[in-house]
């Protein structure tokens, strides 16, 4: 059995690696994206990603900043969440798994997981605002998600919970004993 835990950790692993490196290029190539709409809006067409907001950046500035922003911001947390579970899954002992280290860890995940989803749904709200007076459509794949993304840091800081009384029992037992 313990061949088969160390098996799924090592592809999990390695999962969260190829999501960690797909979401740190998408951040990349968004920043890229935006200094090029500022200084040279013509070769946007052809950068990754092709976000072109430059009729917004003509209209109203501060909105353009604004949902770039946004959306720049979503997209590093995004990198950083899979950072801190390449983090935890590099570090974690399965022979003992309350540790301290993992407590603090998977709290860190609750949080950078609940602020993607609470950034998410103010852009989204704020896109929906800003949808009558500018073309928003392509953004809204930026924050489709950010319900899922509130459960699964309640249901992540629930588990972190559970991990910290764990903690306390494993150390109160290790003071009995």
């Amino acid at each position: 059995m313990k061949k088969f835990d160390n098996l799924v950790f090592m592809v999990l692993y390695i999962i969260a690696w190829i999501i960690f490196v797909g979401l740190s290029i998408e951040a990349g190539g968004l920043i890229v994206n935006f200094v090029f709409s500022i200084f040279k809006p013509e070769f946007v067409g052809n950068l990754y990603q092709k976000l072109d907001l430059t009729l917004m950046y003509q209209q109203n500035v501060w909105a353009f900043y604004g949902m770039y922003s946004f959306v720049l911001f979503i997209a590093v947390f995004k990198a950083m969440l899979f950072y801190s579970v390449i983090d935890l899954l590099h570090k974690i002992d399965l022979a003992k798994p309350f540790s301290s280290f993992v407590s603090k860890k998977i709290l860190q995940i609750s949080y950078f997981t609940f602020t993607i989803g609470i950034f998410s749904h103010i852009a989204k709200q704020i896109a929906k605002y800003l949808s009558h007076h500018f073309e928003i459509d392509k953004l809204n794949q930026f924050w489709v998600d950010s319900e899922a993304f509130i459960l699964m840091a309640a249901i992540v800081y629930v588990i972190a919970l559970i991990f910290k009384k764990g903690i306390e029992i494993q150390n109160e037992n290790d003071l009995t004993v």
